[in-house]
Order: structure tokens, then C-alpha cells, then sequence
């Protein structure tokens, strides 16, 4: 939950930064959470953009073609994670699992393949852990 409310201290002070002449009490205070797999990637998303860093969440899934009456495989590498981020130079992908959810077979692969490269991969079951994560990465992190 701390981290949580480090990341609403961010993004306020970031709205405040856009909107200067709104008074404080105009100014919502973003919430976040991490109960389910939207509101953890919203999290993590957020918490690289406030921080001066690239994100994007990364769709894998198929698309429903209307004219074939059928969903159609997606383009994306099996076992790409969720999120695609970019801080200080570095590189992470994270792979969101909320639950009983577990790492498959190609997830393992390409964590293998991220940490080759010389990336971090980090599976993120909570934002607390995640922020604890990231926090001791980019104290001892080098560029890639």
C-alpha cells in the first residue's frame, strides 16, 4: 500500500506541474490499486511514465475478423511479457500474473532471452513488490 501512495504523491505532483493555476483543492488525487491484472498494469504503466521512462502494454491476444465470422491468431511473439518499459537505459519487461496465473513454457523462454540481452524481466504479482523491485534495479542497474 506504500508504494501505492507514493505513486498518487507522483502523479499529483505531476498534475500540478500541467495545471499550475488550479488551486490544490481542484486537483483529484489519483488512485491506484493492484487487486486485479487492469489496475496492477495501470499501476506499473504509470509509475515509468511519472518517472521519466517508456512503457506500453503489450496486446497479444487475437482479433475477431466479422467478415470470417472468427478470431484470428495475434502477430506478437508467444511468451512476449505485458508490459515494455524503458529507465535510465534500461530495458524490463514485465509480466503481470494476479492469482493462480502462472509463467508458461514460452514466458520462461523469453525471460531467458530478455536477461541474455541484458534486460530485467520481473513477474509482478503486486505493486508494493514490483516498486521494491524496481527501486534496488536502478540503484545497481548499468545501461544496456
Amino acid at each position: 500500500m506504500e508504494a501505492l501512495n507514493e505513486l498518487s504523491r507522483l502523479a499529483l505532483k505531476r498534475k500540478r506541474q500541467q495545471y499550475p493555476s488550479v488551486p490544490d483543492k481542484g486537483l483529484v488525487t489519483p488512485k491506484y490499486g493492484d487487486k486485479n491484472a487492469n489496475e496492477l498494469t495501470k499501476a506499473i504503466l504509470d509509475y515509468f511514465r511519472l518517472n521519466g521512462g517508456y512503457a506500453v502494454r503489450i496486446n497479444s491476444q487475437g482479433q475477431y475478423n466479422e467478415k470470417l465470422g472468427k478470431f484470428t491468431k495475434g502477430t506478437t511473439t508467444k511468451g512476449t511479457a505485458d508490459i515494455h518499459g524503458c529507465l535510465d537505459g534500461i530495458h524490463y519487461s514485465i509480466e503481470i500474473k494476479i492469482g493462480a496465473d502462472k509463467q508458461s513454457d514460452f514466458q520462461k523462454a523469453t525471460q531467458e532471452q530478455v536477461q541474455a540481452a541484458g534486460g530485467y524481466y520481473y513477474i509482478a504479482t503486486n505493486f508494493q513488490s514490483f516498486y521494491d523491485w524496481i527501486i534496488t534495479k536502478k540503484k545497481g542497474g548499468v545501461a544496456c
